[in-house]
């Protein structure tokens, strides 16, 4: 670097500015007097940052420190730690080093060599730091009995405090939060410590919740939820129950950071009350098997209630909430892999709304498109496996299928074509038909709101009746969540591909992205149909009184088909073609290369919506 200095400069202050800065900036430094062409000085950096006449090192002070934070990071009392074993669950420090440990991480603040001060140089490698490790310190810690006045404490010969009964440990008080590195990927990560009081959450664990979500809002970087927790603590609520900064905050923020960055929760333990809602509120929540539970309240607490009585896992396990409630995405089988799942997930997300989502290495689909057409049943009502055509259209090994056991008539999933993430609503016809019901409705709506806030491309693949018509789903509410997928299509601004694979019958053509709802493309198989309902149902419908009045059941069953075949090639995809009604009609080998060719085409497409606050539909 060349540095030039004023003209009274002395060779001796040249000397001592390329040496300083030299030092400071870490490159040679060349220093001209004046207008001299010649430089008065010249260094280079040193080599090592500390002088070598440096002998100073840490204190008693900073090594009293370090025993500390060892002491914080040991957790709860030793018995809490001896039933996690019991229980197949690991101790959140080391669940932290299974999420935060791999090689791709960073040094840990504290290292040797690092210059950090954080004092966690023995972390897991991937944690960049941890915020409140001494959360409620004074409460509980022995070492804080002369700064916080307690006398209630004798000092050993060492300095340090007896402590003959460790029941009252809080440290960090329960809570770890601080920043990391996950594949590849900054993160904001909170995780519960079971060991202290189950879990539970007081005023300064609050605290450190309420920061962490804060500061996600700011960086715009993803969010971990690791939760563990029986809820509130109740018997220490005050200051932080109905603050203003308090737990109830925690929701406050969810929302706020919902659509902006991506929330992940998995729950490894029975997450009871107002620990229940983190889950909810998540983008993608995992849960574990034999291990994780959520509900509004303990099974204690519902018979008191109620005087029903049931266990947890029918209360509130992974089966409810994969199956019934629809709360949960994913289900793992173990703590190991949960990460794994999570891991393949992020893979697909940006980390913050408004950017694209990472493109992967193209690879070619499992099977050959070419198969597509036999794949396809001639009869709409013989059913097939929408997952062995998502097999021939999605780069291999690429289907990552959320909410598989919840709404299962509809498939909502992430995949990728030509590399590109995209996100895949899809009829399922080996369930009901493929006809909607108010679950699948609820689950792709949800799925299409959560793409669109992400720029996720969205792909709908339609072979459905309708929308399942009776009692019992209009009970169950066939309409207002119908109209939630419908309001979730036409609110999408992301660029939407959608394929008439079969039959597309009535409204479900609408809430499969159909030609109204602004698609980039609507293509159409030669096995596509599109029509107000089936040939069944619509000769019903106009000739049951012209058929009835036919004594001969041969000459009725003829006059059936005849009037079947001639409805058909009224709602045929053709007809639909040569009316412009759809864009066109693919052969089903070159499915694949338009939808990476059409998603590619138009991945900078702009959409705006009408200028509102926001919509009334959710």
């Amino acid at each position: 670097m060349k540095v030039r200095v004023g003209s009274a400069a002395t060779p001796e202050e040249a000397e001592a500015i390329a040496r300083s800065l030299a030092a400071h900036l870490g490159v040679r430094v060349d220093v001209h007097v004046g207008e001299s062409e010649e430089p008065a000085a010249s260094a280079d950096p040193p080599e090592t940052a500390y002088p070598l006449e440096d002998d100073l090192g840490p204190t008693d002070r900073e090594r009293d420190l370090r025993a500390e934070i060892e002491d914080v990071r040991e957790g709860g009392p030793a018995k809490y730690r001896e039933r996690l074993e019991e229980q197949g669950k690991l101790f959140v420090r080391d669940r932290l080093d299974l999420w935060f440990g791999g090689e791709g991480g960073t040094r840990g603040a504290g290292d040797a060599d690092s210059g950090g001060a954080d004092a966690s140089g023995d972390g897991p490698a991937g944690i960049r730091f941890e915020d409140g490790t001494f959360a409620a310190f004074d409460d509980w810690h022995p070492n804080a009995a002369g700064r916080s006045g307690r006398e209630d404490v004798e000092d050993d010969e060492g300095g340090n405090a007896d402590r003959d009964d460790d029941a009252d440990r809080l440290p960090a008080d329960g809570l770890i939060t601080g920043g990391a590195e996950f594949e590849g990927r900054d993160v904001h990560f909170m995780a519960n410590d079971f060991t202290v009081k189950a879990g539970s959450m007081a005023a300064k664990g609050v605290e450190k919740f309420l920061r962490m979500q804060q500061r996600a809002l700011k960086t715009g970087n993803p969010v971990l939820y690791l939760m563990d927790s029986s809820g509130g603590r109740i018997d220490r609520q005050s200051g932080f129950f109905a603050n203003r900064e308090g737990i109830g905050k925690y929701y406050y923020n969810h929302s706020m950071l919902s659509g902006a960055v991506p929330q992940i929760c998995v729950l490894y333990g029975p997450c009871i009350a107002g620990a229940a809602y983190t889950p909810v509120f998540a983008d993608f929540t995992v849960m574990v098997e034999d291990m994780s539970a959520m509900a509004i309240a303990s099974p204690r607490m519902v018979e008191m209630v109620t005087g029903e009585e049931i266990d947890l896992a029918d209360l509130g396990g992974p089966r409810i909430h994969a199956e019934h409630s629809g709360s949960a995405d994913l289900v793992a089988r173990d703590e190991e892999h949960a990460r794994e799942l999570v891991a393949d997930l992020i893979a697909y997300l940006p980390n913050r709304a408004g950017e694209k989502p990472p493109r992967a290495d193209p690879k070619p689909p499992k099977y050959s498109p070419e198969g597509i057409d036999e794949l396809i049943p001639e009869s709409p009502t013989r059913p097939y496996d929408v997952r062995d055509l998502l097999d021939r259209i999605a780069d291999a090994e690429s289907v990552f299928e959320l909410k598989s056991g919840y709404g299962p008539e509809i498939l909502t999933a992430f995949c990728r074509i030509d590399g590109r993430p995209v996100g895949v609503v899809a009829n399922q016809p080996t369930e009901r038909s493929g006809a909607i019901f108010p679950d699948a409705a609820e689950k792709a709506a949800e799925f299409v709101w959560t793409c669109d806030a992400y720029e996720i491309p969205l792909l709908y693949l339609c072979d459905t009746p309708g929308f399942m018509a009776g009692s019992q789903v209009e009970k169950d509410g066939i309409l207002e969540k119908g109209k939630k997928l419908i309001y979730a299509t036409s609110s999408a601004t992301v660029p939407k591909q959608t394929v008439v694979v079969r039959k597309a019958y009535g409204a479900g053509i609408y809430a499969m992205g159909g030609p109204a709802y602004d698609p980039e493309s609507t293509i159409g198989l030669p096995s596509g149909e599109i029509a107000i309902m089936g040939p069944e149902a619509a000769i019903n419908a106009v000739y049951a009184r012209k058929l009835a009045e036919i004594d001969d059941p041969e000459e009725r069953a003829a006059e059936e088909e005849r009037l079947r075949e001639e409805y058909r090639e009224e709602i045929d995809v053709h007809r639909m073609a040569s009316e412009v009604v759809i864009d066109e009609i693919v052969p089903p080998s070159d499915l694949r290369a338009q939808l990476a060719a059409r998603f590619d085409f138009y991945a900078d497409v702009e959409k705006d919506l009408p200028e509102k606050k926001h919509g009334t539909v959710l």
